[in-house]
């Protein structure tokens, strides 16, 4: 064989090469599918991560307000017994006196008995 046969297949072996190396390299650079399920994960990750820190916000107003909640039906179940007492004591004055108290303008709705319990009304 001659120089130029030589060189002609060295030229078609490192064509050979180069092809086989682009090749490879197209095929490393181009993203993956388990790439993409990763990428994929990674977003809904991120997504549920907001997800979650919005209902701990919400849960935490939550308990606030019913904290809150529990406090003013405290107040307002202080408040009906003291009037009760109030009205009680009222009555048993009228009483000694040696007069009748009016009677109560209409009578305890039955929705409200319920809530009513133990204060003698």
């Amino acid at each position: 064989m001659s120089a130029e046969s030589w060189a002609a297949a060295s030229a078609l072996g490192v064509s050979a090469v180069t092809l086989a190396g682009t090749v490879y390299t197209a095929r490393a650079g181009r993203r993956s599918a388990a790439a993409e399920r990763r990428d994929d994960f990674r977003v809904v990750t991120n997504r549920m991560e907001r997800e979650l820190e919005r209902l701990g916000k919400r849960l935490d107003e939550q308990e606030l307000e019913s904290v809150q909640q529990k406090a003013r039906l405290a107040g307002q179940e202080y408040s009906i017994r003291y009037l009760a007492g109030w009205v009680r004591s009222m009555v048993g004055f009228v009483r000694a006196s040696g007069l009748e108290p009016p009677p109560a303008p209409q009578p305890v709705p039955e929705d409200v008995r319920p809530f009513l319990q133990g204060l003698d009304v």
